[in-house]
């Protein structure tokens, strides 16, 4: 058997028995922010991205996708989440040539400002709004990582990603907090903490069908205060193909594309979840999405379009996203802009 199938099939199984360990302990994680993915192109075909991953955003989804870059890859990605959060990200991907392809990112969250509430009988009946202090506080979080992918045949890549997450919770490194007895302790008012990737792509050679398989966010848990908490662990196993195109299932052309693509998701703090997403592309330069998001508990619909431009030997490229998320809550847009040499 060659060495990538065992991989794969080690991979496979390390997956599903961790997932047995991890999916009942239904919302029970930390750094949330983790969750929230970014890319307006992937987000806009409901996350079923896992093997559409390519590049300088694989890095979010896939990082054996970061195998397919050709020479320099830049994508940032901007969005306004919901209660005034807003989250940006950055990412980096170069080939190494013979050696894989290497790739950085950033992301980071501005959670906005927060008004100060202590359980204290001093603020208890003060003001409108009992045991407000009057002070605000800005919480924020990011996670940087590098990531290393590599094609280990012409079919078959792999990569890994090297994350570390930080989330502060308060003004300040720390705080004089009051205990369940009635005293004061010092405890850090954050956690933070160093996460893997791993992931695996592979085309099976039959017309236009590719398979993927990532793991995302593995690591020891996080300590806030004296609390500790996992992380959100995830796992995506995905097939994509053509309906239309060159070399696709149904219809062959040149100048149109319609691709599929499915996500079975689970994660370590919710039931399994499916991602659904349909693509159409036309002569490589404009597109529209729509994808479906199910067995969530708000999030569901979504879509968005693409515009990819060529000037002299530069690519650039334009994405935005739209996903219905509830009354409540609002809508959640997004923006890309990415650079190719």
């Amino acid at each position: 058997m060659n060495n990538w199938k065992k991989y794969l099939i080690l991979l496979i199984v390390f997956m599903l028995s961790t997932n047995l360990i991890y999916a009942q302990k239904v919302g029970t994680t930390s750094m949330q922010f983790l969750k929230v993915m970014p890319c307006a192109r992937a987000t806009a075909l409901g996350d079923a991205y896992s093997v559409l991953a390519s590049g300088a955003e694989a890095v979010f989804w896939n990082p054996s996708g970061v195998a397919q870059v050709v020479n320099q890859e830049f994508s940032s990605t901007y969005l306004m989440w919901m209660m005034d959060t807003k989250i940006g990200a950055l990412s980096f991907a170069s080939t190494l040539k013979d050696y894989g392809a290497i790739a950085v990112s950033l992301q980071y969250v501005d959670y906005g400002e927060m008004e100060e509430a202590i359980w204290n009988r001093a603020y208890a009946n003060t003001g409108p709004y009992p045991f407000l202090t009057g002070k605000t506080f800005n919480p924020f979080a990011y996670a940087v990582a590098l990531s290393y992918a590599i094609n280990l045949t012409d079919k078959f890549s792999t990569g890994i990603s090297v994350k570390y997450a930080h989330e502060s919770l308060y003004n300040g490194s720390t705080f004089n907090a009051m205990t369940s007895s009635g005293t004061y302790e010092t405890v850090n008012t954050w956690g933070d903490g160093l996460l893997f990737d791993f992931g695996m792509h592979y085309n099976t050679g039959y017309k236009s069908i590719q398979l993927g398989i990532a793991v995302q966010n593995f690591g020891a848990n996080i300590k806030y205060a004296q609390e500790s908490s996992p992380v959100p662990l995830q796992f995506r196993w995905g097939v994509a193909a053509d309906l239309i195109g060159k070399d696709a299932l149904l219809l062959n052309m040149d100048n149109n594309r319609l691709s599929l693509a499915f996500d079975l998701f689970q994660p370590n703090d919710y039931a399994q979840q499916e991602h659904l997403g349909i693509e159409y592309e036309f002569a490589g330069t404009f597109a529209l999405r729509a994808g479906y998001k199910f067995n969530y508990d708000s999030e569901g619909f979504t879509a968005g379009i693409g515009i990819k431009q060529a000037i002299s030997t530069v690519k650039f490229s334009f994405d935005y996203s739209y996903g219905s998320v509830s009354n409540f809550l609002g809508d959640v847009h997004r923006i890309s802009l990415g650079v190719a040499l």
